[in-house]
């Protein structure tokens, strides 16, 4: 189910102002999902997070209440980033947030780090394959890069 202004979750655009919830979101989940990378890393992407990433992408964000739980990033066909605050993992924000990209591509690829278990199995789960192992230039750690095809 895709939520709507009148359910207790809304999905909508990311605006300017929603800038550092996002960023406050993403820098936590990195740092819990990503704890075999260094932490000094995500802090040190938090800039480019902010300043490239994030304006180079299409972003949605989950609502409730009034405060974002969560948010996804496209950059073309390629999911750049999906993120949950930490205290929301568990709760099908996630599976709200991947099932609307889903619904508005035909093709989504991705990358995953080997490493992070949970979400290799969280895009399996979603109808993504695994296409290819490869090496995140970045951080030296190996990943897989996953497709999804309707």
């Amino acid at each position: 189910m895709i939520p709507t202004p009148n359910s207790p979750h809304s999905l909508r655009r990311m605006r300017p102002a929603d800038t550092d919830a996002v960023l406050d979101i993403w820098l936590n989940a990195s740092l819990k999902a990503h704890d075999f990378i260094d932490d000094d890393f995500w802090y040190q992407q938090r800039e480019a997070m902010r300043s490239a990433y994030l304006p180079m992408a299409e972003v949605w964000v989950m609502e409730r209440d009034g405060a974002i739980e969560g948010f996804y990033a496209m950059h073309g066909q390629t999911l750049a980033a999906i993120f949950v605050a930490p205290k929301k993992q568990g709760q099908g924000v996630g599976s709200q947030l991947l099932s609307h990209a889903q619904q508005q591509q035909n093709y989504i690829d991705l990358t995953v780090y080997q490493k992070n278990h949970a979400s290799h199995a969280f895009y399996l789960r979603h109808g993504f394959q695994v296409d290819r192992a490869q090496t995140d230039p970045h951080t030296g750690e190996r990943e897989w890069r996953m497709v999804y095809q309707r």
